[in-house]
């Protein structure tokens, strides 16, 4: 087994497709990105198959769509399946995760890998090997370790922690001690996954004054942009404390934040291709860079992910592999996270199983993906948000506003209106519709269908988003810090003994 290719695999979170200065964007300073552009191939209409964290890698391990996992929000994933970690191991690779994963319900659950430093989002815990990490370097006051959360969550903010000790730094210093450590018998599988630019958005010094708000793009605002906004993005603007008024300039600061938190990661990135082209394993090592889904920062006055807009839905996709893929070439066919599974095999020469429902790129570049689209789903019921997606147009159903929705697709540029309404385009609404409805029929999954076409709930199940300007705010201290202050001080507007009386998932509004 010696002879077959390294996998290794990045992951960001909450990565938006177009922040790559390689592939456009002339405000951001990505070194490491653009060298993988400039030697591999960009999928440049790639989408993840749920806009959330856990839901969109548990279809990317699967290779599954959301609808068939079962895992449409940051809820459960189906524990009977086979992960593509468990098959490149059984296959023969030494494999070993970093960093933030987001299995549910058990995060510590190895899926596969035969060894992992395991980290997740938030504040101290006791069984997080960062958290242990920072804590014996001395910093053991910092509770916050990746940013200050709950009402702070889209406030840009210096980290608390000095460079070395950042978590992108460390994601980066325990792949390099894997890679010095590993097994030199057998080729390994390596995912790095990286927490930013998630919010908060935090980077440390210098990092976090690399880029000045004056020289940041303005989020898109197309002229009636309300109007194209589902249940989802409101629901969600008031969940992130942005849903009542902003200030453009302020807008501009959390673009030049969240810019910083990628260039860092970038860097660290870096640093292991470093290595691998010091050992003479770069060219030999599959490398792929995902995100699990992009971010609005302001675009259609919205925040967070939670949307079918492609600043939410669409990621970029980057594979490094000179034997398969032409240095430098670009895709543009539309594909899905759900593709990657069976592309790793497809390299590797192992074979895929009767789960898989996803398509080898290799396939998808050569024009051979026999599909309508690929899907995009955002939990169901009441509550569901649909796509379709091709190479031409987006598909858009949203349950909650019983509302359909078409973009034509035009490149990178973002959607402007909807053609939903306009007698021009009818016909391509009633067979993208068709098309999704049947695919979700042959799949047995029909209790969001009625009829020909969407089953329409009652008013009064539908969800809503309540006129109480405070009502659904984020909540998600981590902690209690109430035996942090001194006598004579109690935490505000919430009685002592009732504290912190709900537990919240930290990602699901209202849960």
């Amino acid at each position: 087994m010696a002879d077959q290719p390294n996998v290794l695999l990045f992951l960001t979170d909450q990565q938006r497709f177009d922040t790559i200065r390689a592939l456009g964007n002339s405000h951001i300073q990505t070194p490491t990105l653009d060298s993988l552009v400039q030697e591999g191939i960009s999928f440049t209409s790639a989408y993840d198959a749920s806009p959330v964290c856990i839901a969109s890698r548990c279809s990317l391990i699967l290779s599954q769509w959301a609808h068939q996992t079962g895992c449409t929000t940051n809820c459960p994933m189906p524990q009977e399946r086979t992960s593509l970690m468990e098959i490149l191991h059984e296959g023969g690779y030494q494999t070993h995760g970093v960093g933030k994963m987001h299995f549910s319900p058990d995060s510590h659950k190895m899926w596969g890998y035969e060894s992992r430093d395991y980290s997740e989002e938030g504040g101290w815990r006791e069984d997080d090997d960062y958290c242990r990490f920072v804590h014996d370097s001395g910093y053991d006051h910092v509770s916050a370790l990746m940013g200050v959360r709950s009402e702070y969550y889209y406030i840009p903010q210096p980290s608390q922690l000095p460079a070395r000790l950042h978590n992108s730094t460390w994601v980066a210093d325990r792949s390099l001690e894997f890679l010095e450590s590993r097994d030199r018998d057998r080729p390994f599988f390596l995912w790095s996954s990286f927490i930013k630019p998630h919010p908060p958005f935090e980077s440390p010094s210098p990092w976090h004054r690399l880029y000045k708000p004056v020289d940041m793009p303005l989020p898109h605002l197309p002229t009636g942009y309300e109007s194209l906004l589902t249940y989802w993005n409101r629901r969600q603007n008031r969940y992130k404390y942005r849903d009542q008024g902003w200030d453009l300039n302020f807008l501009r600061t959390m673009r030049a934040a969240y810019y910083a938190c990628i260039s860092f990661v970038d860097y660290n990135a870096g640093r292991i291709l470093q290595r691998l082209r010091e050992t003479g394993e770069m060219d030999n090592t599959i490398i792929i860079w995902v995100s699990d889904h992009g971010e609005m920062l302001g675009d259609f006055g919205s925040f967070g992910k939670r949307s079918m807009f492609d600043a939410a839905a669409r990621v970029p996709v980057i594979i490094r592999y000179p034997q398969r893929f032409p240095a430098g070439e670009r895709c543009d066919k539309v594909c899905s996270l759900v593709d990657l599974t069976p592309t790793i095999l497809a390299t590797v020469g192992l074979d895929r199983i009767d789960q898989h429902e996803g398509i080898d790129l290799a396939e998808v570049r050569d024009g051979n993906a026999d599909r309508p689209g690929v899907l995009c789903q955002y939990s169901q019921r009441e509550s569901g948000l649909y796509a379709l997606i091709n190479d031409d147009f987006k598909y858009v159903y949203s349950a909650s506003d019983d509302r359909e929705y078409l973009f034509q697709r035009h490149g990178a540029e973002p959607e402007e209106r909807s053609l939903a309404g306009n007698v021009a385009y009818q016909n391509v609404v009633a067979e993208m519709r068709e098309s999704l409805t049947r695919w979700f029929r042959s799949d047995g999954y029909e209790e969001v269908l009625e009829g020909e076409g969407w089953k329409v709930y009652p008013p009064e199940e539908r969800p809503t988003v309540p006129d109480d300007p405070d009502a659904g705010l984020l909540y998600q201290e981590g902690r209690d810090y109430s035996d942090m202050f001194p006598p004579g001080y109690e935490m505000a507007t919430v009685p002592p003994g009732r504290r912190n009386p709900v537990k919240r998932d930290p990602e699901e509004p209202g849960l």
